[in-house]
């Protein structure tokens, strides 16, 4: 099970945090993160392109001369696609180049990701974003205490904080996000990662595949002896209940033997 040192914003060791071992030490899968990252870039595109088609282009839908007798090739429109400034044939349509990514393969993705940063030694676990003011220049000097030296960093916060809200969006190369809301993509993007042991806590807990113990469950042989079976007694009470209602005969009763029928003369 890693664990990792836990620092305060003046950048002092103030803690030990121990992490899942299935979440920030597992299997690195390269062709997840690669299909992690493919997806997401997919669903950023935005799809707009159009050409215009012999309908939409402008120009008379005259005929040009008669169908026979010119010795020119026969033509119906100065907007067709073998003319300049014609139509386009089979042209890009407007369409969202998003589609559909297993969940599993998200979440494995995700802790490769995370796992890749703990190995690379950059990740930051934060005992809390407890910042006085919302000035850039303090939090800048914070990061700086804490060893923060990347281009790009990642902020991740679990729940509102507003002082670090805005603080952080100033920065170029900062991104704050929400631990329900990372994704590969964000975690390959920056170049370190910063969380609060309230967020690491919960992405543990979240990402890990080990499944809470539930309670024994009751055998099948006392489950059939609490069953409680149809005695023969009950049967006579039920056949009484039948025969007490109006218009209908006991379920014991003998249909009347068949007149026989009268001899014609």
């Amino acid at each position: 099970m890693p664990v990792v040192d836990v620092k305060n914003l003046e950048g002092k060791t103030v803690g030990k945090l121990a992490l899942a071992d299935d979440v920030f030490a597992a299997e690195v899968n390269p062709h997840l993160l690669h299909e992690a990252v493919r997806h997401h870039l997919a669903g950023l595109r935005a799809g707009t392109h159009k050409t215009k088609d012999k309908s939409e282009v402008s120009g008379s839908g005259k005929k040009l001369w008669r169908q026979k007798g010119t010795g020119r090739a026969r033509v119906g429109s100065i907007r067709s696609p073998l003319w300049r400034h014609g139509g386009t044939v089979h042209g890009p349509e407007p369409r969202s180049y998003a589609y559909a990514l297993p969940k599993k393969m998200i979440l494995g993705a995700l802790r490769s990701a995370l796992t890749t940063k703990l190995a690379q030694e950059k990740l930051t676990v934060v005992d809390g974003w407890h910042l006085e003011s919302h000035k850039t220049k303090a939090f800048r000097a914070a990061l700086d205490r804490l060893d923060a030296q990347a281009k790009t960093i990642l902020l991740v916060e679990a729940g509102e904080n507003v002082n670090l809200l805005r603080a952080s969006r100033n920065l170029d190369g900062v991104t704050l996000v929400e631990p329900s809301r990372l994704g590969p993509y964000d975690l390959l993007r920056h170049d370190r990662l910063m969380l609060s042991r309230e967020a690491a806590t919960k992405l543990s807990s979240a990402l890990s595949a080990a499944k809470p113990e539930n309670g024994s469950a009751q055998p099948a042989s006392e489950a059939a002896a609490e069953a409680k079976p149809v005695t023969a007694a009950a049967k006579p009470k039920r056949a009484a209940q039948a025969a007490s209602k109006p218009g209908r005969k006991p379920a014991g009763a003998k249909k009347s033997a068949a007149k026989p029928k009268a001899k014609k003369d």
